[in-house]
């Protein structure tokens, strides 16, 4: 159990690096909403796949239609609360304890992938990192523009991402060793929280600016990136 959970924090750290890496370039430099809509459209593409691709079979897998209902009801309740947290947060302070709770989110989910296979949790694990990524920039970006002190901005970028692993290990340690109807409940909590992400979140936000061929087709390439790198798993 110890090992399994150390491989887990291993992963975990590659979206830690990712995330305080770009939130350290958006402290020197802010992106562009152009350059923003790009990434958030390969996330979002990315982080589809690994819904589609990885969770739904598992889930379809397992074959129970009440835990399926049951976890897709939780997830849905969840993520709602999370958007009225997003409709009220005002300011850096806020705008900080809103992506803090998607990032321990985000690595409740990969917990969950783990807690299904190994494949599952890494494949969830390099989809995420992406989405992090985003979500460091625009943390970065806000205490930027607030005027915040570059190493203010480090420190509070590279806090966030630490919840992810946080999540991570708690959801394996929680879920290891879990099948039929409890996995299932977790597998459908997981799907719906991916599918909020893509459709509430990534691409909500970049459809702020207007959609070029290259926005809609980099959607498109994170969705089979992904897929390839499954294939080359396999």
């Amino acid at each position: 159990m110890a090992s399994k959970l150390l491989n887990v924090l291993a992963y975990t750290l590659i979206p830690v690096a990712a995330a305080t890496v770009g939130g350290g370039i958006a402290a020197w430099r802010t992106p562009g909403p152009k350059l923003k809509s790009v990434v958030q459209h390969f996330a979002a593409g990315v982080v589809f796949a690994a819904a589609a691709g990885e969770l739904l079979p598992d889930l379809v897998h397992e074959k129970s239609l009440p835990a399926t209902i049951i976890g897709g009801a939780f997830g849905v309740a969840v993520m709602l609360a999370v958007k009225q947290l997003v409709k009220k947060a005002s300011g850096s302070i806020s705008l900080i304890a809103t992506v803090g709770v998607d990032v321990l989110i985000d690595g409740l989910i990969i917990g969950i992938g783990f807690a299904a296979g190994a494949k599952e949790g890494i494949l969830l694990t390099i989809a995420l990192t992406i989405e992090i990524l985003f979500l460091s920039l625009s943390v970065s970006t806000t205490l930027s523009q607030a005027n915040a002190s570059r190493t203010r901005v480090m420190i509070t970028t590279l806090g966030i991402a630490l919840l992810l692993p946080l999540g991570a290990v708690i959801g394996s340690a929680l879920l290891g060793g879990l099948s039929g109807f409890s996995l299932a409940t977790f597998l459908a909590f997981g799907l719906v929280a991916l599918l909020y992400l893509v459709t509430e979140e990534l691409l909500v936000e970049a459809h702020e600016i207007p959609d070029t061929p290259l926005t809609v087709a980099i959607f498109f390439v994170g969705f089979l990136v992904l897929i390839v790198i499954e294939e080359m798993l396999q």
